[in-house]
């Protein structure tokens, strides 16, 4: 809806570039022309609304788009009449004028050197169009003044605008009458923009090594201090013993440039400090600027949606009115850029479900007019952009019955079901509550749009709802794209950063808490059961937390799927500037991206969601591990674990069992990629491969293993389909310890193999 500008104009033609002005001028138009509806002699409005078309006029003369300076020169009379209080813009003034705008757009977007003719404009109904023009502008010009005339604004004689300019796409109308006083824009390419953001993180985390070395030199302080005492105590004992000795004056000597060097130690110390303090705020000054230039304010994505909304009310027959609050909340522009489509159905959906025909508005005793808001703020590092509506709110009985008719469950699990739960099936794909199809919804196409592209932001979304008062969709998203809000965690060692806007709770967990029920652990929070989860299984492979005496414990899915994540400590909240993975990663699970930490440390940032889904496919399988205390797992650290590598989930299945049976940690991956991830991330005993595997094959994973200094005493033995004397060959020669035929063994072969090259499974 809103009209981007390209960052780089300079290959534009004049006629591409009267078609971005057109755009950007038509927002403007649209906008305050609407606003006239409910104050059509408001000055400032009607100032913006002549300059637009006195540019847009000039603007068209430049291309000799005579159509287009016909129309703008119009449509220009009209409000220079306005201003002079010679009529008045009302409702059916506004519409023609609406319509002009739309003309101007269809009158830019023709070929080049295609919008004239021998006997006129090409534009069909152009003609007719201005003799209305002028009906309203001669028709009205006889009648006497409304209200006190103030005077016009003389146009200029020259474009006093260029596309993208303060006054073309500003939304204010106070803001208008100072133009002098709008901020000016500076485009920049992203590819410039993405290198200096990237340069500024560096520069950030360069900055904050600083510390780390001023805390060196204080230990090197201290030990020189530790070294001047023992000066002392050797300049006493020489002193008892031979008051007077060349060796007394060495070691006063010493002492004296052990102190200069302490005094000269202690003056730099601070000088680091006052450097280090200096660096860190001109470091976020410089990021803090950069970002800056990625930032939009929240209504410039909003440029069209007054229209939308009118135009809605005129399709559906009913009376509404759009409330933009927060217009100049900064947002990042990618995130901006994804929000119009989500908020455009979100918009329409409060238009067709929420708000209420003009009689039941009446009999409810509401106000005839309806009202859509539109709100953008900042709270808590966060950007909360709501879409509310005053309407009749949403039927939760009748959601219900929706639910059930789906077979999504059963009415009884509904009944017991939270307002929040109920809410949460409106976004599901295909789901809809109208019985019928129109024009503006009923397909069950849109609320899944609007999470899914919010998902992708790594945003959240929530529903609240009261009936008879209205509904509101808040959308909770991250500033910024390039920064994340985390809490650092420890798991197998390793930090990880889960984003804050999808941790519900991080607390500590004492074990007199945990319960088991049926095989599985949980513990009770705000009322419910939570189900525990080892964080090492699903990012580790080790599953073997343990159950100490306080837990650290994170909360994350969504309200009816919440797993508590046990972790080994909490490291603390960070600003992450996060750096995409190397594609040659490939998706690596359970990871959305990376970052680095303060000293430089690459740390790894969680896709939540997909980590609730490994947690969901370890319980349906039957797989997830219980969480031991220290006592059972002190038992059981010495149990050996093996890789089995195969894309046969049949034959993986098989091994998994056979080796499960004596006693064996077993884990699976499903080709050689998978598998290599698998062994450089997680410690294994032994790895069995097959040979045949799509993207990367066991030869070539014998092959890195054997050639990785950490990982060549790793034993790996390849079971094959094909007793191929070529595949036998070419296995050895990689480094494979073992060589098996699918076809020829039995339980016992690979058992026997396993026992030889590993030993028993607690051995």
């Amino acid at each position: 809806m809103s009209a981007t500008l390209p960052p780089d104009l300079t290959d534009f033609s004049m006629m591409e570039l009267f078609r971005l002005e057109v755009n950007n001028q038509a927002a403007v138009l649209a906008e305050h022309l609407i606003g006239l509806e409910h104050q059509p002699v408001d000055p400032s409005r009607l100032e913006v609304l002549m300059r637009a078309a006195h540019s847009l006029k000039g603007a068209a003369r430049m291309v000799n788009c005579e159509a287009a300076v016909r129309l703008a020169h119009a449509m220009e009379e009209v409000f220079v009449a306005a201003q002079t209080g010679r009529l008045v813009l009302l409702v059916r003034q506004v519409d023609v004028l609406l319509r002009g705008v739309d003309l101007m757009q269809q009158i830019a977007q023709m070929p080049e050197n295609g919008t004239e003719a021998e006997n006129g404009p090409l534009v069909p109904g152009m003609a007719d169009y201005l003799v209305e023009l002028d009906t309203i502008h001669q028709g009205n010009a006889a009648e006497p003044p409304r209200t006190p005339p103030f005077p016009a604004a003389v146009p200029p004689e020259t474009v006093d605008t260029v596309p993208g300019t303060p006054t073309a796409t500003g939304l204010s109308a106070k803001a208008a009458e100072k133009p002098a006083a709008q901020p000016r824009f500076l485009r920049v390419t992203a590819a410039n923009l993405n290198r200096l953001l990237a340069l500024t993180g560096e520069s950030l985390i360069a900055s904050r090594r600083l510390e780390p070395l001023a805390g060196s030199l204080l230990r090197v302080q201290r030990q020189l201090g530790g070294l001047s005492k023992t000066l002392d105590a050797i300049h006493e004992a020489l002193g008892r013993e031979t008051p007077v000795r060349p060796s007394v004056a060495h070691v006063h000597q010493a002492r004296t440039q052990l102190s200069q060097c302490r005094r000269a130690l202690s003056e730099r110390l601070l000088d680091l400090e006052d450097s280090d303090q200096r660096s860190a705020h001109l470091s976020h000054r410089l990021y803090n600027e950069a970002l800056a230039c990625r930032m939009r304010p929240f209504g410039d994505g909003l440029l069209g949606f007054p229209r939308m909304v009118r135009d809605l009310a005129r399709t559906l027959g009913k009376q509404a009115r759009l409330e933009i609050q927060g217009p100049n909340t900064y947002v990042d522009r990618d995130i901006l850029e994804k929000l119009e489509a989500p908020l455009t159905h979100l918009v329409r959906n409060a238009f067709d479900h929420g708000i209420e025909p003009l009689e039941e508005r009446r009999a409810a005793g509401k106000p005839d007019e309806g009202v859509i808001r539109l709100e953008a703020r900042h709270s808590a590092g966060d950007l909360l952009v709501s879409v509310s509506d005053d309407g009749a709110g949403i039927d939760l009985a009748g959601l219900r019955g929706a639910v059930v008719r789906k077979q999504l469950t059963t009415a009884a699990e509904t009944e017991k079901m939270s307002s929040v739960e109920l809410l949460d099936f409106l976004l599901l794909p295909g789901f809809t509550m109208k019985q019928t199809v129109t024009e503006i919804s009923g397909r069950g196409v849109g609320l899944d749009v609007v999470q899914a592209l919010v998902k992708e932001v790594r945003g959240v979304i929530r529903i609240t709802t009261e009936r008879g008062t209205g509904t509101t969709f808040q959308l909770q998203l991250p500033l910024t794209l390039s920064i994340v809000r985390a809490l650092l965690v420890q798991i197998e060692s390793e930090p990880y950063a889960f984003p804050l806007a999808h941790v519900a709770r991080a607390f500590r967990l004492p074990k007199e808490g945990v319960r088991a029920v049926g095989g599985r652990q949980y513990f009770s929070f705000d009322g419910q059961q939570i189900g525990l989860v080892s964080a090492s299984q699903i990012f580790g492979g080790g599953g073997e937390a343990p159950l100490s005496a306080e837990n650290c414990v994170l909360i994350i899915g969504q309200a009816g799927r919440l797993y508590g994540l046990v972790v080994e400590k909490f490291l603390g909240e960070r600003e992450l500037i996060v750096q995409p993975l190397d594609p040659r990663l490939g998706k690596i699970k359970d990871i959305s991206c990376g970052a680095l930490m303060e000293d430089g440390a690459p740390v790894l940032v969680v896709e939540v969601a997909d980590a609730v889904r490994s947690i969901e496919k370890l319980v349906e399988t039957g797989t997830l591990t219980r969480i031991q205390r220290e006592d059972a797992r002190e038992a059981n650290k010495k149990r050996k674990r093996i890789l089995v590598v195969d894309d046969s989930l049949t034959v993986r299945e098989l091994e998994k069992k056979l080796l499960q049976t004596r006693g064996y940690e077993v884990e699976i991956a499903v080709d050689g990629m998978d598998g290599w991830n698998a062994v450089r991330t997680g410690k294994f005993d032994l790895v069995v491969t097959d040979v045949d595997m799509p993207r990367q094959d066991g030869i070539e994973l014998v092959s890195l293993i054997k050639r990785d200094p950490g990982l060549t005493a790793l034993p790996v033995i390849i079971v094959s389909y094909k007793d191929r004397e070529e595949d036998r060959r070419r296995g050895l020669e990689a480094g494979a310890d073992h060589y098996l035929a699918k076809g020829s063994f039995h339980d016992e072969t690979l058992l026997v193999a396993v026992v030889n090259l590993i030993g028993e499974a607690t051995g």
